[in-house]
């Protein structure tokens, strides 16, 4: 009897690591200093000062990131912090961790970045800050924002968690804010796993955040290279946000791949587009010619007939990853808010995360299209409905 090989999986995501980053690693391992602030992540954060022409501070995750920034930017408990609506909650969590309150702002219809208008409707006397986030990788509209910011006195800090190597007007994302968060996840285009970093265009507000980040006691690697006894002293609650040699060696490598792992995640999308761009039963994504994408998600915005628990459970039957899209915010019960934001819920109601990463070769995402395709014709009910 003849069996048929059922055909690999195609994940949701997968990082892009391989036989570089593993050296870099075995240098760490041969060097002594594996922990944190040591020599490899020193040279990350020159290499990213490089790239943004800023202030940079490694650290473990880009809500760590988030945190350091509210407080070197001043946030006490009861400001309110505008913060975008349609993301993983990360800002919100920040904000919420200085006692603050956060103020949920929805997002534009078409590119699902924060809406300006609705920035603008929620500050009030209390608001000291904005967060805009670079959505799934596309940066928001960050001139008005800016003059929004100006404005009324208002901090702009940009979550870039998604967005490195994507542009806005010509700028990197990272470099679009006086403070900038960056994600080092395993879903990210540049990735240690784990890790994030702080961009500033303020030396005092990185200096700020490093101390912080090393329970205030700065680098511990620095100290033992001092000929005696320092004893460092506590002055001030810290905590450890800080990055591995390991993960940093890793990242400098992964940062210098970037445009490469990029252009290879923008052909995917490319070839989303070009297979999808008929399909009734879905909207795709949308990228204004001001700017460009760093693709760490490809959404789809399914018809609101769509079965999509249905159809997500169909296609990972067939081994094909997929996700809910991101997060309305305001819709969290932890957040326990009355605010209401439209755009976004129905963003978390009907977007579906299909396969992408810089791995997917053609052959794959004419399989994952091939399977949506039948899937959305299979869970659907009645006559096609407005997407």
């Amino acid at each position: 009897m003849t069996t048929t090989t059922p055909p690999s999986p195609v994940p949701l995501v997968h990082a892009s690591l391989g036989e570089q980053e593993l050296a870099a690693v075995a240098e760490v391992f041969a060097s002594g200093w594996p922990a944190g602030q040591g020599p490899r992540g020193k040279a990350l954060e020159a290499q990213l000062a490089h790239r943004y022409d800023a202030h940079a501070v490694a650290l473990s995750n880009c809500g760590a990131a988030l945190h350091l920034a509210l407080l070197a930017l001043g946030v006490t408990p009861g400001d309110e912090v505008i913060v975008a609506d349609y993301t993983f909650p990360a800002p919100a969590h920040a904000v919420r961790y200085l006692q603050a309150i956060p103020r949920f702002a929805d997002v534009r219809p078409d590119t699902h970045t924060l809406d300006p208008q609705a920035v603008a409707d929620l500050i009030g006397p209390k608001t000291v800050g904005i967060i805009a986030v670079d959505t799934v990788g596309l940066p928001a509209d960050y001139s008005e924002l800016q003059a929004l910011a100006d404005r009324h006195g208002l901090f702009l800090i940009e979550d870039a968690a998604c967005a490195v190597g994507a542009t806005y007007q010509g700028r990197q994302a990272g470099a679009l804010a006086e403070v900038a968060c960056l994600s080092f996840h395993g879903r990210k285009g540049a990735t240690s796993g784990e890790g994030g970093a702080l961009i500033a265009t303020d030396a005092a507000v990185a200096a700020d955040a490093r101390l912080r980040s090393s329970f205030g006691i700065g680098s511990i690697f620095d100290q033992s290279k001092v000929v005696g006894l320092p004893i460092p002293e506590f002055t001030e609650v810290g905590y450890n946000f800080k990055l591995s040699d390991i993960a940093a060696a890793i990242l400098q490598v992964q940062i210098g791949r970037i445009e490469e792992l990029l252009a290879r995640r923008a052909t995917v999308a490319a070839h989303y587009h070009q297979l999808l761009a008929e399909e009734e039963l879905l909207t795709l994504p949308q990228v204004p010619a001001d700017r460009t994408h760093a693709w760490q998600s490809y959404l789809v915005r399914l018809d609101k007939r769509v079965d999509r628990a249905a159809l997500a459970a169909d296609l990972r039957g067939q081994g094909i990853g997929c996700g809910h899209g991101t997060w309305a915010s305001h819709l969290q019960p932890v957040f326990e808010t009355k605010e209401t934001c439209p755009v976004s819920a129905d963003l978390f109601h009907h977007h579906l995360a299909i396969p992408m990463h810089a791995e997917l070769s053609p052959a794959q995402v004419e399989r994952v299209v091939a399977a949506l395709r039948t899937a959305l014709r299979t869970h659907t009910a009645g006559p096609k409905g407005t997407a």
